[in-house]
């Protein structure tokens, strides 16, 4: 079996999410049917994350497994080919056959995009906060949620009953940008819709509507408030998918809303 390192780039907004589901359009469904009209044989392919329905990717990494081999360039220019414009394959390479998307990253970045203003070209890609918002107040409670928490006030209830809730948050940064403030969020995995409703609270106590106190008892004992400030997914990009050896960029804005920013 050859084994292929994919690393893409995608619009979620008119997608369930990457994983496959039935009677749903799907990344990962999209990515397969590209790849078995290439190589005309059966592919296995598996992602470094289940971004949910609505959220994008700005490097989602996925390991394809098949029998045949191929040129890596020609690999990636015809599964461009047949893919929509909402998918692109920025980079393939071959990697071991042991190479697992998931199971080898090391951690993974996620970058939620938060509008000051009403915008005509990016309202797919951020969440317009039409309040004013603190942002020094807003950095002060993201610090909260760095290191080991138990984050089940922050996850979905439908989640997987033996999926532990502690999770260790290695990094957060807040930064603004003309008309935008980014959230980036790095741990070494993240509970279903858990970074959407750090991102909600966030903006609760940028609006003074919740203290850092507030935030420290949510993730002393479990809480229902935290899923009434659930973010939409338009704002939210699964940056970075790290394995060894790899850096962080610099944060910076997606291309889409790079005239956003200036």
């Amino acid at each position: 079996m050859y084994n292929y390192k994919i690393i893409l780039e995608y619009d979620g907004t008119n997608y369930s999410g990457w994983q496959t589901q039935k009677n749903a359009k799907s990344i990962q469904d999209s990515l397969i049917g590209a790849a078995q009209k290439v190589l005309g044989a059966p592919v296995e392919i598996q992602g470094a994350g289940r971004t949910d329905t609505g959220v994008h990717a700005l490097a989602q990494v996925a390991h394809l497994k098949t029998s045949r081999k191929i040129n890596t360039e020609t690999l990636r220019i015809g599964l461009n080919d047949n893919l929509p414009a909402s998918i692109n394959v920025l980079q393939i390479e071959n990697v071991h056959e042991r190479f697992h998307a998931r199971h080898n990253a090391l951690a993974r970045s996620y970058l939620y995009l938060i509008a000051k203003r009403r915008t005509a070209f990016g309202k797919r890609y951020v969440w317009w906060v039409k309040d004013k918002l603190d942002s020094g107040m807003m950095q002060k409670s993201l610090g909260i949620f760095q290191g080991f928490h138990n984050f089940i006030s922050f996850a979905d209830k439908r989640m997987d009953k033996d999926t532990s809730t502690e999770v260790n948050i290695e990094r957060v940064e807040l930064k603004e940008f003309e008309g935008i403030i980014a959230l980036r969020i790095v741990a070494s995995h993240f509970l279903w819709k858990m970074v959407r409703r750090i991102v909600g609270v966030v903006v609760e106590t940028g609006r003074g509507n919740f203290t850092c106190r507030d935030i420290e008892l949510m993730l002393k004992s479990y809480s229902e408030i935290p899923a009434g400030y659930t973010a939409p997914p338009s704002g939210l990009f699964l940056e970075k998918v790290l394995y060894e050896g790899d850096k962080l960029p610099q944060m910076r804005l997606p291309i889409c809303l790079l005239g956003e920013g200036r």
